[in-house]
């Protein structure tokens, strides 16, 4: 019978597979630090990006809070604007309401039989003084006065009988309440445009 010594076989197969785990062992080690390369790298390259665009945000939000001043800025040279026309608004009406108060005063008073002496005029009320011939006249200018369309109430203050230059006359005071209009918000333009036009 013919007898095989096996061990030397079995010994080389088994460094065999020792050998072959060992390289599997180190090639898979080789594929881990290759995939944990690529995966640092993906990683590194999202961050970069992440961080240019965090930076390029922060431009444009010190660019946007520049503009944002100079807007705050414009709002409140506009506010001013707006407060200084209406200031030549209302400036604008309070003459033109003067003279068109000159205008019905004159229009209303009793020629050769009257005149006045003082003309006060507050925010809602018009004060005047002035001598008439006799009360007939008198009555018959704050009647003109109640019609001229200015006033809501004329009421005679006072009357009192004065000697001038040895003719008897009389002193009067009247005091009128003006109308209080409230114009619609666009009125004054519209008003404005028809003066002009």
């Amino acid at each position: 019978m013919i007898r095989i010594n096996l061990l030397p076989y079995v010994q080389a197969r088994k460094q065999e597979n020792v050998r072959r785990q060992v390289s599997v062992f180190f090639l898979g080690l080789v594929f881990i630090g290759i995939g944990l390369y690529y995966a640092m790298t993906i990683f590194d390259r999202n961050l970069e990006k992440e961080r240019n665009r965090l930076n390029l945000a922060k431009t444009e939000l010190d660019q946007m809070k520049k503009v944002t001043k100079e807007i705050d800025e414009i709002k409140k040279k506009l506010s001013t604007i707006r407060k200084k026309t209406e200031i030549i608004r209302s400036l604008e009406t309070d003459r033109k309401s003067s003279v068109i108060l000159l205008e019905r005063l004159s229009d209303a008073i009793v020629a050769q039989r009257m005149w006045f002496t003082g003309l006060t005029e507050m925010k809602d009320t018009v004060g005047i003084t002035g001598i008439a011939l006799d009360q007939t006249t008198v009555a018959d200018f704050m009647k003109r006065l109640e019609n001229c369309g200015l006033f809501s109430t004329v009421a005679l203050k006072s009357i009192k009988h004065q000697v001038i230059k040895g003719v008897e006359l009389k002193q009067f005071d009247v005091v009128c309440r003006k109308i209080q209009k409230t114009p619609p918000p666009n009125a004054k333009e519209s008003a404005k445009g028809k003066g002009g036009a």
